[in-house]
């Protein structure tokens, strides 16, 4: 993440502390010297009559901050602005007329084949969600069968990859036992009925330590469970483990050690989802639960060569979860498959009182929707650049085209609207900045393992250096974006992106657009690639279909870590 690049200046933030040389003893009292430096550090410019003019009011803000920072609220309560990616969206009419789906149109899902229980039960490790459904649905393989299955690996592999926080053996036995005797009465919840799942550790679950996989709240026990938890509760979902996630959701590095990539032991997951993603890239849990603010589902998915979904912003309730970012936090499924992804967003989303930023809309997914007649863009430019993987990603659009896709090249006018988007990324710093203000001021950030730079400390205090204003200011460029979105999918009805090269990411992360990630290669032979798919807000049905259509006709999904 890249830190405010305006709040850089040391030496204006040492006068202002001094005092620049003023004869002043109650070091709470501003002066012309001090007010002066902190507009150096702010890049502003103010006459001393007018520093003089701002003084009393100055004084006065400093104590309402002072009075407020007595009071900070928890993490759990929500500002009273909200973000809304339809604001900008419901300006404009897209030209198809089929934009707004019937709302009773529900998911069709396909049938796996034929299934087999194995002679070894292990062999199931890997496989997908449909198969797994039908072997419980057909009672060839019990769901507490399949519990302590997931159980035993998490136990076995757990501490090699570093990838499990808390175990959740005696809830998932029992919930697992119901199951079954639900199953025995004849009782069916759907495709998820038996599934064990992991979760990453920012989503609290009743009785058990939800840690936020950092030092200071590494015992914290949280008296509710997570709207996303309850929702797969009620889906027949079994959770197994609460799953490790870089400390407050940043990389690989939590309290208790560094994520392994299944495929390379030797490096990080990546993050923040890290646990989740590893555990699904080794086997160890059919799927699992991550989050996204800013690439924390894309960047590890991308790493543990495994498939994810960033649902558009607001199509899953976040409550329960830890806040990092009230306008960009997403809730997402990491699964092996697109398919798999899509069973367990519809099991999750939805509306929820608890979240007032979370919405209603159909997801009329069809597991035998064709490519007929969509258009699928590319983003030309982010395509063009030299990175690693390229060669992968062009292969992936070659292989879209042999299935007789048109791909149409598109762009972000960026350059014409003056809009540079990581110049909008201190949007996440200020709300990061506030929703863990109470660690920077009690110097409770020193207790975070990664001390540099580029982590949650530095951040944190940084950001709260950034204006009020500026903040503002960025929100509205942020609203130019989503019109800018809307026009691009005027055009078309899905894009595919580099999934980490460009400028899409960051964008469609502010913009609260959904992004589905898949493998499509390897770089080396244990380093995983992937290739991204941008959808239209709320459209999920057609994004996952289009990434399922490009694994059906490849294989990378289907690829495991030796070892596990």
């Amino acid at each position: 993440m890249k830190p405010i690049l305006f709040v850089l200046a040391i030496l204006p933030l040492i006068l202002a502390l001094s005092g620049c040389g003023e004869e002043i003893q109650d070091t709470r009292t501003l002066g012309q010297a001090r007010v002066q430096a902190a507009e150096t550090v702010f890049g502003l410019e103010m006459t001393s009559d007018e520093r003089d003019l701002m003084m009393e009011d100055l004084t006065e803000q400093r104590d309402s901050y002072d009075a407020l920072r007595r009071n900070i609220p928890d993490n759990s309560v929500r500002p009273a602005l909200r973000f809304d990616p339809q604001l900008a969206w419901a300006r404009r009419l897209y030209a198809k007329s089929n934009e707004m789906t019937p709302p009773n149109e529900m998911a069709v899902w396909g049938d796996p084949g034929p299934v087999k229980r194995p002679a070894r039960l292990e062999s199931l490790a890997f496989a997908g969600i449909g198969e797994l459904g039908k072997l419980i649905r057909q009672r060839q393989v019990s769901c507490l069968e399949l519990t302590d299955l997931a159980l035993a690996r998490l136990e076995e592999f757990g501490p090699t990859l570093e990838c499990v926080i808390t175990l959740t053996s005696e809830r998932a036995r029992q919930r697992a036992r119901e199951l079954d005797q639900m199953l025995d009465r004849g009782e069916y919840l759907g495709p998820l009925h038996g599934i064990p799942y992991g979760a990453k550790d920012l989503l609290a679950v009743k009785g058990a330590p939800t840690t936020w996989g950092a030092t200071p709240y590494r015992d914290q026990v949280i008296d509710e469970t997570a709207t996303v938890v309850r929702k797969l509760d009620q889906a027949g979902a079994v959770l197994v483990a609460k799953l490790t996630l870089g400390a407050l959701a940043w990389g690989d590095v939590w309290f208790g050690g560094t994520t392994r990539n299944p495929w390379n032991l030797e490096e990080g997951s990546s993050g923040s989802s890290a646990g989740s993603s590893a555990a699904v890239s080794a086997g160890l849990v059919p799927f699992a639960i991550g989050t996204e603010t800013w690439g924390s589902i894309v960047s590890p998915c991308t790493r543990c060569g495994v498939t994810g979904l960033r649902p558009t912003f607001g199509r899953v309730s976040r409550a329960g979860a830890m806040a990092l970012s009230w306008s960009m936090d997403k809730i997402g499924p990491i699964t092996r498959s697109a398919g798999d992804c899509a069973m367990v967003f519809d099991a999750i989303r939805g509306s929820d009182g608890r979240d007032p930023t979370s919405v209603d809309t159909p997801f009329p997914y069809r597991h035998d929707q064709t490519l007929d007649g969509l258009r699928i863009g590319y983003l030309k430019s982010a395509f063009d650049e030299d990175y690693p993987g390229r060669e992968l990603d062009h292969e992936a659009m070659r292989a879209l085209r042999y299935q007789g896709v048109d791909l149409v090249p598109i762009e972000f006018p960026l350059a014409e609207m003056g809009i540079d988007p990581s110049n909008l990324a201190f949007i996440l710093s200020a709300e990061a900045g506030a929703a863990f203000q109470d660690l920077t001021l009690s110097g409770r950030d020193d207790e975070l393992v990664r001390q540099v730079r580029y982590a949650w400390p530095n951040v944190f205090r940084t950001a709260q250096f950034i204006p009020a204003v500026e903040y503002i200011q960025a929100n509205r460029q942020r609203t130019r974006l989503m019109e800018m979105m809307i026009d691009v999918f005027r055009k078309v009805d899905v894009y595919i992106t580099p999934s980490l090269s460009g400028d899409s990411l960051l964008i469609t992360n502010l913009t609260g657009h959904p992004q589905v990630v898949v493998p499509n290669g390897f770089i080396d032979e244990d380093s995983p690639h992937s290739i991204s798919f941008v959808g239209r807000l709320y459209d999920e049905a057609t994004l996952l279909a289009v990434a399922r259509t490009y694994q059906a006709h490849t294989s990378w999904h289907t690829k495991t870590p030796p070892g596990f």
